[in-house]
């Protein structure tokens, strides 16, 4: 098969200057495809170096580095070892910014690392005047503001385990997932602005404070400052919970203990509830940020996230390598979508993340940020989310900025990182992850277990890695978690990509495994249509499912029209041309119907799996994981309606 065209280059002084070109070079390598290899072939000896190269400190040394090297479930990594991982991301000290805070109403604040450091000491302190202590949970509900970060690692600083869930979760999806959890102190947002939008959130938390009966205190953020405390109520204030002037110290636990407690999405269920460990966390961390995304002291990153999104957890661990984290909160595409445009001018990021959704909405708005800002800053472009069509690269390339290395990424809450990783050291090819990232056996497997480059199957992991989860909460015997992985190919990790390895080394994802189509047979991914389609300027954003019709299954489309359009015949028949060229015509629809609105989860996925259960007449049984669940309603009856 011809190679996707390289589209961006790295220069040799920027290859040189990486973390990644300085490990490769210590570990006596001198290309990627030879350090990749040895990172799977010995397992041990390349998480030891990490642990070196990022200069990550143990209380108590290990006794065995990895104890089961043939069992991801139970690999037993850094066995007896002792680590806190808050102290990591609090090591350095000084006057530089640790956190600046930009909301959507123009609000900014900026913390130094010293700053973050003694309100790091004092919520701790106030969370252990309230009872917790090694072990117990503590649950926010907040926007991405910095009383997020602060609490999170002033739990993590003595052992609690931290969870949190962004402020637009409605109260039952709230107890979903906190009620399993019990959590001891529970902190919330009195409310929040979205899209200009000023939301009192007092309510759901005395809702969801009655419901969970673990909660012990509960402490109120005032993120909006024009909003009162009930006269009446238990509610402490943040700054009336703090206890200023305590010294900070970090409790030294062992390398499994929980750190985390992360959600699967919840779309056809109860959540799952992920347990992910300090020092597994830490190390797949430092690898990922300071190793694939070379991320340095002076760099700002930004990650557009909530606090419900795994993507938070990973943007926090920037930390680690002593860069200014850029938080926002609000709306993307408030101010026509200038405003993270602005911000990144305004505050020179250098590594700005996002999803792939939003680099498409964008382009669909005709904005072309390298003409109205200066983005001279920017050196790293992420997205992640969903598969990047190769439209979206052009369209970064050409319409924000042409230097830029722009990392798809992939990977997922249940490893709390990447198995696709940005590299320092690598082109960018169209429409192509850049790599497998070092320490993840990533293979791609035919429906009999058999690995396959050039072909489209399933994305697994056949050797141990550390980020790995612990468990999954209330899950004793691991059942659940077996299930959820290794169910179909025993002892390896299937993730649930419908993916395809090129002869290149790079990566191309085709969409859930769970969502693919067969129509006749043939699997087809729903990323595949989504590229073709939504380059016609007429189509906000589509969704394909596979519909049980005659015996088969046919291929539907539903599609957003942009203000003004009607979906006739002739736009029907453009459809259908551009993904037949496009793709094969197993993937034209059997039929294509207009929408107003497409269902997805609070971080922006597409849900299909909702999508087809309502076409087929099925329920729903989890709503309130969904960012917009009326949109559900558009496609109900679907399955009276005959051939277009």
């Amino acid at each position: 098969m011809s190679e996707n065209p390289i589209i961006w280059q790295p220069g040799k002084d920027r290859v040189r200057a990486s973390a990644m070109y300085r490990f490769m070079q210590n570990q006596g390598f001198d290309n990627y495809a030879d350090l990749y290899q040895w990172s799977i072939t010995d397992l041990t000896g390349f998480w030891s170096a990490v642990c070196q190269f990022c200069e990550l400190q143990f209380s108590r040394p290990a006794e065995q580095l990895l104890t089961r090297p043939d069992d991801i479930m139970h690999a037993g990594w850094f066995a007896g070892s002792q680590l806190n991982f808050a102290a990591h991301l609090l090591r350095h000290q000084g006057s530089q910014a640790a956190i600046v805070f930009c909301g959507e109403d123009g609000a900014r604040r900026e913390l130094s690392r010293d700053q973050l450091r003694s309100a790091v000491a004092a919520c701790a302190a106030g969370l252990r005047r309230a009872g917790v202590t090694r072990g117990d949970r503590v649950a926010a509900y907040l926007p991405n503001c910095p009383e997020a970060i602060i609490a999170m690692l002033a739990a993590t600083s003595i052992g609690a385990v931290w969870s949190s869930c962004s402020p637009d979760f409605g109260v039952n999806g709230i107890v979903d997932r906190f009620g399993q959890i019990e959590p001891k102190v529970f902190i919330a947002t009195n409310g929040y602005i979205y899209n200009s939008k000023r939301i009192d959130c007092l309510n759901s938390v005395q809702e969801v404070v009655a419901r969970i009966g673990s909660i012990k205190a509960t402490v109120i953020v005032e993120f909006r400052h024009d909003l009162g405390l009930p006269a009446k109520s238990d509610l402490v204030r943040w700054h009336d919970f703090l206890a200023p002037g305590e010294e900070l110290t970090f409790a030294a636990v062992d390398f499994d203990h929980p750190l985390y407690i992360m959600f699967s999405s919840g779309t056809t269920g109860v959540p799952k509830c992920i347990v992910h460990g300090h020092g597994g966390t830490l190390l797949k961390h430092a690898c990922e940020l300071l190793l694939h995304t070379d991320i340095h002291a002076d760099d700002r990153v930004f990650y557009f996230t909530t606090c419900g999104w795994m993507m938070w957890n990973w943007l926090v661990s920037g930390l680690l390598g002593g860069a200014t984290l850029m938080l926002f909160d609000g709306a993307p595409f408030v101010g026509d979508g200038r405003e993270l445009w602005s911000m990144v001018e305004r505050e020179k990021i250098s590594i700005f993340g996002t999803s792939a959704k939003y680099l498409s909405a964008l382009e669909k708005t005709g904005l072309r940020p390298r003409d109205d800002f200066d983005l001279a800053s920017v050196r790293t472009i992420l997205s992640t989310g969903s598969p990047l069509a190769p439209e979206s690269f052009d369209y970064v390339y050409a319409a924000i900025k042409s230097d830029v290395l722009l990392g798809s990424i992939a990977g997922g809450t249940d490893l709390l990182g990447c198995f696709a990783a940005a590299n320092p050291l690598l082109p960018v090819r169209r429409g192509e992850l850049q790599c497998r990232g070092l320490g993840m056996a990533v293979e791609i497997f035919d429906e009999n277990g058999n690995p396959v480059i050039e072909q489209k199957g399933e994305l697994v992991c056949t050797r141990p890695f550390p980020s790995a989860p612990v468990c999954f909460w209330n899950d004793p015997h691991g059942a659940r978690y077996r299930a959820a992985y290794f169910e179909r190919f025993p002892g390896v990790w299937a993730h649930g990509d419908f993916a395809e390895l090129k002869n290149t080394g790079g990566m191309v994802i085709h969409g859930r495994s769970d969502a693919v189509l067969n129509p006749g047979g043939v699997r087809i991914g729903t990323a595949e249509i989504y590229r073709q389609v939504e380059k016609l300027d007429e189509i906000m954003e589509s969704i394909a499912i596979g519909q049980q019709w005659k015996g088969d299954v046919r291929v539907v489309l539903f599609v957003v029209l942009r203000s003004g359009v009607e979906l006739d015949g002739e736009l029907r028949g453009r459809i259908r041309k551009v993904i037949r060229a496009g793709a094969t015509p197993r993937h034209v629809p059997a039929k294509i119907i207009a929408v107003q609105d497409i269902p997805r989860t609070k971080s922006g996925k597409l849900v299909e799996l909702a999508v087809r259960s309502v076409v087929h007449g099925e329920s729903i049984r989890n709503t309130e994981a969904l960012a917009n669940p009326a949109a559900l309603a558009h496609f109900r009856n679907i399955a009276e309606l005959g051939e277009d």
